[in-house]
Formats: structure tokens, C-alpha cells, sequence
């Protein structure tokens, strides 16, 4: 354990403030946005299940167009006098169901329908799964840019620490904040461990988006977070929602599919025919052909005393009924959604300019101003660690809520059904 312990230290002791210089001590492969949505797109496991379901609805319309089939009966009977056969009666028939109703053209309207409710819940998926992709993609940007924060915290406090050994041992300072500046320097070691950690597990998980593994590589985003500013007007984004979200598409076909399964029910009900044309034939024992035959034709005509009860109609309309209600809700939650995600962003963009207005910097040349004081010995080395932790917690919220911001975006943007996101 000790080994180990001294194994990991030794390998961050190693990397150097030059992170441009990508010095990663794990294997890792580019990632663009774009390239990342698209394996998304084209190799999510769980969506391609999801499309699958498209196949099954095409499938159903051609099961609905099947024909009832024709059916076809055949008796023979023995004919006995005094414990002697004397010959034998057969009769066939064969029986054709007439569709007089139109069942069948409703139930292929039907299934043509709930075709395209399921295509509309599978944009839907595709929609909310993008959404949830790109925001894992921003978490594993907001902990790259955490670890770059922990590791020049540390190699700040690293050469401090050794600055610090050198003028204990010339006398500037006492033995007490030599050893102090060690022990920061441990802490923020293991801080930036903790924070690779992170970041490791966190590109883990885009690999589990887009379904492609590469062995022990891992997807790296090729993009850094910054300040996206865009400007949007609320009306129109409800509009935009109202025109473009899949789901509100899927509550509008769930309407048609229960007014096309209201339909099916009653053409259900309607009085089919079965057309029937037989044959049958008297034959005696001692002869091959029939001593007599005769064919006939028919009609076989339902009673519906089933008509009588109506549950089957009342069940469709109230499922009519329904649809409107949930149509209606999805259009008043895509409203508040739109409303919701538009105050959250304007929020986040507020709080990022407050940022970028000089707080960031502020906190930064507080901590320069305190190490140099420092280094001069006119101020102490509690001042300084006080400066450190300040700047990064600040540079710490800041990434974090440049990560809020592009979340918030992420969220407006499926709020409204739109999709221009690039990072």
C-alpha cells in the first residue's frame, strides 16, 4: 500500500505546469462535439432499441391488412339400417367472412396512426438523449478545467514549499512555515488526485453515450468551456416549442390514434357476412358414385344482441377525452418548461459576466500580491494560504458555473425544440 501510495506521488510530482502540452498519463483520444453527437446519434445502444420500435409499428400496418381467412368443413355420416350399412352421407362446405363494415380499412388507419405516435416518441427519446449526452460532454469539460485548477494550485504551493525549505535553511523564516507549506502542498496533492479521479470518470461516461469503447482509451472533448452568450425573445421560443417538440407531436397523434380507435370499435360493430357454397352427396356401399348430390349456397348473418351494451364505445370516447386532457397539459408544461430554462439562463449569464468583470481577476492578483509580500517577508504565510484558497474556490465556482450557463443553454434549447449548439 505504501508502494502504491508512493508510486502515485511520485508520477504527479511529475507533470509540470505546461498543460498545453496535453502531458496526460492516460490514454486518450480527441472528441469533438459535433463527432460526439453524432455517435450518439448513430451508435447509442439504448436509441437504436428505441428505433427498433419504428420497425415494429411498420410491421403491424402489414399485419392489419391481412384478409380474414376462408374456412372449409367436411362430415360424413354413416347410414345404418338393421346393424348394416347401407351407405354413407358427405357433405363439404366452404365459408368466406365479408368485411360489410370497413374493420379492416380502420384498423390499417389505426396502425397507420400509432406508426406515428411512435415515430414522434422516438424524436422525443432523440431529443432528451442529446440533451442528457451534451450535458454529460459539458460535466467532462467543467472537471478538466477543475483539474488544470488543482494542478496549478499545487505546483503553485509546490514551489513555494521548496522556496520555503531554502530560507529556513538560510534563516529568513522559522522551521513552523516550512512545515506548513509541506503540509498544503500534500493536501493539494491529494485534492488534485481526487480531481483526475473526476475527470477520469467522468470521460468514462461518454464513451457509455455514444456505445463505442476503445480498450483502456478514453474520449477527451477537444473544446474548453467558455462564455456562451446568446440572445433569445421568450415568445418566440414558446412558439418555436410549440411548433418543433416531439412530445407535444405525440400528444397531438395520441388524439388521432384514440379517435382512430373509436372508429375501429364501431366499425367492430357493424354486421359482417360469411358467404357460404357447399356440396353433398348420398352414397351406397355397393357404389362409387353418389346415388344423389346437390350444392349449396348461403348466407350467414350475425344476431348482435352484443350491440346492446356499449362499454366498448363509452371506454374509446373517454380515452378521446383523455388525449385532449393530456394534450392540453403538455402544451401548458412545454409553456412553463420554455419559461423556466429561458430565468435560468439569463441567470447563469449574469453570473458569469459578474466573473469576468474583475472578480476572477481581483482574486488573482490578491494571491500574487500575497506571495510576493510574502516572499519578502511582510506578511505571513497564513495571509497566503487564506489568498490561495480564495482565488481557488472562485476560479473553482467560476468553471462551475461556466458549466451552468452551457447546461442552462442545453436546457432552453430541447425546452424550445431547437438545436443550434456548438462547443
Amino acid at each position: 500500500m505504501k508502494i502504491t501510495i508512493i508510486t502515485t506521488c511520485l508520477l504527479w510530482l511529475h507533470i509540470h505546469t505546461a498543460f498545453a502540452q496535453a502531458d496526460i498519463n492516460f490514454k486518450h483520444v480527441k472528441l469533438g462535439f459535433k463527432e460526439y453527437i453524432g455517435l450518439v446519434k448513430n451508435s447509442n445502444l439504448k436509441y437504436a432499441s428505441e428505433k427498433l420500435n419504428i420497425n415494429i409499428s411498420e410491421a403491424a400496418i402489414e399485419a392489419a391488412k391481412v384478409f380474414n381467412d376462408p374456412y372449409i368443413s367436411a362430415d360424413v355420416t354413416r347410414a345404418r339400417e338393421n346393424s348394416l350399412t347401407t351407405g354413407y352421407d358427405f357433405s363439404s362446405e366452404i365459408v368466406k367472412p365479408i368485411d360489410l363494415g370497413g374493420e379492416r380499412r380502420a384498423r390499417i388507419d389505426l396502425t397507420r396512426s400509432e406508426k406515428g405516435l411512435t415515430t414522434a416518441l422516438v424524436e422525443d427519446y432523440f431529443r432528451n438523449l442529446r440533451a442528457e449526452a451534451t450535458l454529460y460532454y459539458l460535466e467532462a469539460m467543467k472537471h478538466e478545467q477543475l483539474f488544470i485548477v488543482r494542478l496549478n494550485s499545487y505546483e503553485t504551493m509546490k514551489k513555494l514549499a521548496e522556496a520555503d525549505s531554502i530560507r529556513y535553511k538560510l534563516g529568513s523564516i522559522m522551521q513552523i512555515d516550512a512545515i506548513q507549506s509541506k503540509l498544503e502542498t500534500g493536501i493539494l496533492l491529494n485534492e488534485l488526485i481526487h480531481a483526475t479521479a473526476e475527470w477520469k470518470n467522468s470521460l468514462s461516461d461518454l464513451s457509455l453515450f455514444t456505445s463505442v469503447t476503445k480498450n483502456d482509451t478514453l474520449f477527451l472533448p477537444s473544446s474548453r468551456l467558455n462564455n456562451v452568450v446568446r440572445e433569445f425573445i421568450l415568445n418566440d421560443l414558446i412558439s418555436e416549442a410549440q411548433k418543433n417538440r416531439a412530445d407535444l407531436q405525440a400528444a397531438l397523434m395520441n388524439k388521432e390514434v384514440a379517435q382512430k380507435a373509436l372508429r375501429l370499435t364501431k366499425k367492430g360493430r357493424n354486421t359482417d357476412i360469411d358467404l357460404k357454397i357447399g356440396f353433398s352427396g348420398y352414397y351406397l356401399k355397393s357404389e362409387t358414385s353418389p346415388s344423389s348430390s346437390g350444392i349449396t349456397a348461403g348466407i350467414a348473418v350475425p344476431l348482435k344482441f352484443s350491440n346492446l351494451y356499449r362499454g366498448e364505445i363509452r371506454m374509446a370516447e373517454i380515452r378521446i377525452q383523455q388525449a385532449d386532457a393530456l394534450f392540453a397539459h403538455a402544451d401548458l408544461q412545454i409553456k412553463n418548461e420554455v419559461t423556466q430554462a429561458w430565468e435560468y439562463y439569463l441567470d447563469y449569464c449574469s453570473q458569469v459576466a459578474n466573473f469576468d468583470n474583475g472578480l476572477l481577476k481581483s482574486a488573482e492578483n490578491v494571491r500574487k500580491g500575497k506571495i510576493y509580500s510574502y516572499q519578502r517577508g511582510e506578511t505571513s504565510l497564513l495571509e497566503v494560504l487564506n489568498a490561495q484558497r480564495t482565488f481557488n474556490e472562485i476560479q473553482t465556482r467560476y468553471y462551475e458555473t461556466l458549466y451552468y450557463q452551457a447546461a442552462a443553454l442545453v436546457e432552453l434549447e430541447k425546452a424550445a425544440g431547437i438545436w443550434d449548439i456548438e462547443f
